[in-house]
């Protein structure tokens, strides 16, 4: 659905969310494969441990809450490379609710860095993308938002929103010769699912998350989701009509 890429060497790749989890992994293997990576996430010393040993990493820190530090460093990329083949929207946070402990700060807060963030960066990059007429885009949402789930009352809605803006997004902008990918990991094992207190199915490392999420990429696929024997289940289960999805999810997490 997306051209095929054959080769990394001298791409210019943006990835925000580049500190740490997948977003770190993928962007150290592409830096492996000859690519001209940007490393972007709030944290800067974590963005300068992904960049330890490749020297062409170009660091800039961003909060993806702050449209005008997205702008700021858009604007030097630009500057260093005319250009941009492909930016990476990684960044994002998770946090445990249900309706008994619902906290309208916590909800809010992700809400910022999981949607409004992803439209901070779709503002900057969009027009680059537009003007070019080719790159790629590829934004990472995840299997909860394919269908509600337990403990996922704000997180789950805030990458069904992902998934919709993706297939959106893919509509709208291959007429324009720019590439959409979606993204849909399942469990990966990051600092965010650390504080997790269930059994994680089919739990996969960050290293062999960014190689499926690169391989995903290098084929051209528009969903790229890992590791298949999990994530292909959990879309056969939306299909359910609603009491036997609902019993399913009761019986698999006790909840």
């Amino acid at each position: 659905m997306n051209p095929p890429i054959n080769d990394w060497k001298q791409r210019r790749v943006w990835v925000i969310g580049a500190s740490t989890g997948i977003g770190a992994e993928t962007a150290k293997r592409l830096l492996s494969y000859g690519a001209e990576v940007a490393l972007s996430a709030r944290q800067l010393l974590g963005l300068q441990e992904t960049a330890k040993g490749y020297p062409q990493a170009i660091i800039e820190p961003v909060d993806i809450t702050d449209l005008a530090s997205l702008q700021a460093a858009h604007a030097r990329l630009l500057q260093r490379w005319q250009g941009i083949d492909l930016v990476l929207i990684v960044a994002g946070t998770y946090n445990e609710m249900r309706a008994d402990s619902f906290d309208m700060a916590a909800a809010n807060q992700l809400l910022d860095i999981n949607i409004r963030g992803v439209y901070h960066c779709l503002d900057v990059v969009l027009p680059t993308f537009l003007q070019q007429g080719h790159g790629g885009i590829g934004i990472v949402g995840s299997v909860a938002g394919l269908s509600g789930l337990p403990k996922a009352l704000v997180y789950g809605p805030s990458k069904a929103a992902i998934i919709n803006l993706c297939e959106s997004l893919y509509m709208d902008l291959r007429p324009h010769h720019v590439a959409v990918y979606l993204i849909n990991p399942g469990f990966v094992a990051t600092p965010l699912t650390e504080k997790n207190d269930f059994e994680m199915p089919a739990l996969m490392t960050a290293h062999d998350a960014a190689a499926a999420l690169v391989d995903g990429l290098e084929k051209g696929d528009f969903h790229i989701h890992f590791p298949k024997r999990f994530t292909n289940w959990l879309r056969l289960a939306r299909l359910l009509p609603y009491r036997a999805y609902f019993y399913l999810v009761h019986k698999v997490t006790g909840l």
